[in-house]
């Protein structure tokens, strides 16, 4: 690998990982509510499946406060190898963890636990990762942080395509046995493998000329202290990203249940979905360096919120794996033109030594506010409003709200550029 993409490839592991996990638990989310979370009544056994999902946010921000501090006392490197090392633990306990059958209530519990690892390691893992991005170029800086939504939707469709192969091949007690599993060992195998990329690859010179006249004793207090409005606008801007990321994952539970479309060609379009992202997210980091990340977020948040209706509502007039690849398909043109340059305007709205903090909070409480819970709010606006078109009006909503939010932060970012300047110049 050479030194050009090393850096990359570092970075963005972790957040591979963490989404390869995620996206397993989700859509194999029947089978580990029947495993691990047995009830007689099925909608109650996913809840707390779900639920257990929705949990592991809420230690995210304990994640966020304690690794993102560390990032910007310590360095990107030092908080990006402990939370890998967290991560791969708790991939370790849902791989090989018994099911309720085998040892009773220990299996819930020890799901929850792994979950609770997951979240807290995952809660430091994107501030320091982007922020390491970032940092290498700061004239490319979109390109290179659009890497945290490519391995995003990469994790995506590896984990959808393994569960595809495993479901469609196995037979169903084979699947819930232990072929739902498969995904989650894969993980073990590309947890080392960016623990030694991590390993080998030194602080970025940005942060490393920050640190040594502005380092940040207390991290967490200050950027509490002095970037408020910083971060909520950097909620903002997540929510409806982190919201259509969970919403994509979820769909192949949600045409299961509300259509009765098998598991395995739901499966599939998943799999399409995350390769077009995959593609574009990039392409789309590139083109906010060249015309600016406030007119792609802008249109892009616009094509999201005029687009859910019509799409579930196509969905709904034809229930059918074809409408679902075609549904599916426009989901994955259109979101990564959004997520391709989120990361690196999330990160421009906060000073080096104060970015793995700033970023590590904001990121994990959009998370948990717009995120963890989407799969939750989905099916109990579903069944409150007794509509599938719940799910089109909670992302609408949302890309509103981003919206806003990109709008007001362009201020700050340009205020944050000036002062990073300045700082430099006076290091000089």
């Amino acid at each position: 690998m050479t030194g050009k993409w090393r850096p990359v490839a570092a970075a963005s592991v972790g957040n591979a990982l963490e989404w390869l996990s995620f996206t397993a638990y989700t859509l194999a989310a029947s089978t580990i509510a029947k495993q691990f979370f047995p009830s007689q009544d099925e909608k109650s056994s996913l809840l707390l499946a779900f639920g257990t999902v929705a949990l592991a946010y809420v230690v995210r921000p304990i994640g966020a406060l304690v690794l993102g501090a560390y990032a910007d006392r310590a360095g990107r490197m030092p908080a990006l190898m402990a939370s890998i090392r967290i991560m791969v633990l708790a991939t370790l306990i849902i791989t090989f963890l018994p099911s309720y059958n085998t040892i009773g209530i220990a299996a819930p519990i020890g799901m929850v636990l792994a979950m609770l690892l997951q979240g807290f390691s995952a809660g430091g893992e994107f501030g320091s990762a982007t922020g390491y991005l970032v940092e290498q170029n700061a004239n490319r800086r979109g390109f290179m942080a659009s890497w945290q939504g490519a391995s995003q939707a990469f994790a995506t469709v590896l984990a959808t395509l393994l569960l595809a192969i495993t479901s469609s091949t196995l037979t169903d007690a084979q699947f819930e046995a232990w072929g739902w599993r498969v995904p989650f060992a894969f993980g073990l195998l590309l947890g080392p493998v960016g623990y030694y990329i991590r390993k080998n690859l030194s602080e970025t010179p940005e942060f490393s000329q920050a640190r040594r006249t502005d380092q940040l004793k207390q991290p967490v207090a200050q950027t509490l202290r002095s970037h408020k409005t910083r971060m909520a606008l950097c909620i903002g801007i997540l929510a409806v990203s982190t919201a259509y990321s969970y919403l994509i994952t979820y769909m192949p539970t949600y045409a299961i249940r509300q259509y009765d479309l098998p598991a395995s060609t739901s499966f599939a379009t998943v799999i399409i979905t995350g390769s077009i992202m995959v593609l574009i997210a990039p392409l789309a980091g590139h083109v906010s360096d060249v015309i600016g990340r406030t007119k792609m977020l802008t249109i892009a948040a616009a094509g999201i919120a005029v687009s859910g209706i019509p799409l579930f509502l196509l969905f709904q007039a034809a229930p059918s794996f074809a409408t679902m690849a075609i549904v599916m398909t426009l989901m994955g043109l259109i979101k990564p033109w959004y997520t391709g340059p989120l990361a690196a305007r999330m990160a421009e709205l906060f000073p080096t030594t104060a970015r793995g903090t700033g970023l590590s909070i904001s990121y994990n409480v959009g998370a948990i506010l717009f995120g963890g819970l989407t799969p939750v709010a989905v099916t109990w606006l579903i069944a409150t409003l007794d509509t599938p078109l719940a799910p089109a009006f909670w992302l609408a909503a949302l890309a509103v709200l981003s919206l806003v939010g990109v709008l007001a932060s362009d201020r700050y970012v340009r205020t944050t550029s000036q002062t990073n300047l300045t700082s430099q110049h006076e290091k000089v």
